[in-house]
């Protein structure tokens, strides 16, 4: 699933329908409205984020509004997260020895 989010989110489309759902659930017609595109290619775009588990979409008496789906995020973030702290642990260890007083070889 890591690697379907990625590539959902690699368009700069599908991640502006992420902000926007971000800020609550809504229909494909509400979130195509910002967009220069057709309801037809935001479908597509939402499509696309539901196969990677990003979002899902509802049943509200006759509206169906697409939600948001925050731990498929977080799955995303945590993978992410992972190896920014193994860089982290390098990045401090590197600044030890930079830091360190260099020691004089005449010595």
């Amino acid at each position: 699933m890591v690697d379907r989010g990625f590539t959902a989110l690699a368009d700069p489309v599908r991640r502006a329908i992420i902000a926007r759902l971000s800020r609550g659930p809504a229909t494909v017609g509400e979130i195509a409205e910002p967009f220069g595109i057709t309801v037809q290619a935001v479908s597509k775009h939402i499509q696309v984020l539901e196969h990677a588990g990003l979002v899902s979409k509802g049943r509200d008496a006759q509206r169906r509004p697409v939600h948001l789906e925050p731990a498929a995020l977080e799955r995303l973030t945590a993978w992410i997260d992972g190896y920014r702290l193994v860089h982290e642990r390098r990045f401090r260890r590197l600044d030890a020895v930079l830091t360190e007083p260099a020691s004089d070889p005449q010595e």
